[in-house]
């Protein structure tokens, strides 16, 4: 028997770089919506995530940060979204209130329905253990932990037998090709590893909504597109993902990519657009 150390028995976007070996799939979701939230997919299908009219405003006066501004984004299931922009451009800021981590200045943030910002404290952490999977760029690992007690824990706090929590925790891991790290510690490993155990964190258990802050920057390239895979396998099968990330090749994955620049959704994905956005060019009618 295990024991517990807790105390507990859209529509498709193809890329210009998706010809990057090796190619990435194309997803089988029919879902259609466009990239700033409109929905036209059939009434009957809830969003996963709907964020309307979002701000997050930092300061006052002289000290204002806008951070993001009016953003409307919705991911319904199945859908993978890739979200680019420069540096400071707002990108984890929206991560974050997707995620519950923060709160909007003004709008309103909703997972399956549920509108976060109307919740306490307690109800957002049961909402983030229990429908949302998030991969920080600093993988927050609990350094006292094992891998497999690093991942199983948010399903054991969500009350979770220690069996069935451990049997899921070395399944995600072996998802991830880590399944041999499941009793090694932390600081036991390389920040790769350590990256590769956090996205099994995010992965294990039922969540409907996986967010993921460059999940592949501490990665080589074959691992990158070992993790891709992952994220877009679980998209296949209904779960909505978030993907951050600086590179055009692992976002070729996705069904649409959404730009932000200056806290701004810019609504233009064309092949074109992403390389006048990363090189600082402005896009017609942005």
């Amino acid at each position: 028997m295990t024991t517990s150390r807790f105390g507990q028995s859209g529509p498709s976007h193809n890329m210009s770089h998706a010809s990057i070996s090796p190619s990435p799939p194309q997803s089988t979701n029919t879902v259609n919506t466009d990239t700033a939230g409109t929905d036209t997919a059939s009434a009957t299908v809830q969003p996963i995530l709907a964020m309307h009219d979002v701000s997050r405003v930092h300061g006052e006066g002289a000290r204002r940060v806008n951070a993001l501004l009016h953003a409307n984004l919705v991911l319904h299931p199945g859908e993978f979204v890739a979200i680019m922009g420069p540096s400071g451009s707002g990108k984890s800021t929206l991560l974050n209130l997707a995620g519950g981590l923060d709160t909007p200045t003004s709008g309103h943030v909703l997972v399956e329905g549920r509108d976060l910002a109307a919740l306490n404290v307690a109800e957002r952490a049961a909402e983030r253990r229990r429908s949302i999977g998030y991969v920080f760029q600093d993988f927050n690992l609990l350094p006292g932990l094992t891998a497999r007690e690093n991942v199983q824990f948010p399903l054991e706090l969500d009350g979770w037998s220690a069996r069935k929590a451990a049997a899921s925790a070395v399944h995600a891991l072996d998802e991830v090709g880590v399944s041999e790290l499941a009793d090694r510690l932390p600081e036991d490993m390389s920040g790769g590893q350590a990256q590769r155990v956090a996205i099994a964190r995010a992965l294990v258990g039922k969540r409907r909504l996986l967010l993921a802050d460059e999940p592949t920057g501490a990665l080589d390239s074959n691992s990158g597109t070992t993790i891709l895979e992952v994220l877009r396998r679980r998209a296949d099968d209904g779960a909505a993902v978030l993907l951050v990330t600086h590179e055009p090749r692992f976002a070729a994955w996705a069904d649409r990519t959404v730009f932000l620049r200056d806290g701004r959704i810019i609504d233009d994905t064309g092949p074109s657009d992403v390389d006048m956005l990363l090189n600082g060019t402005e896009i017609g009618g942005a």
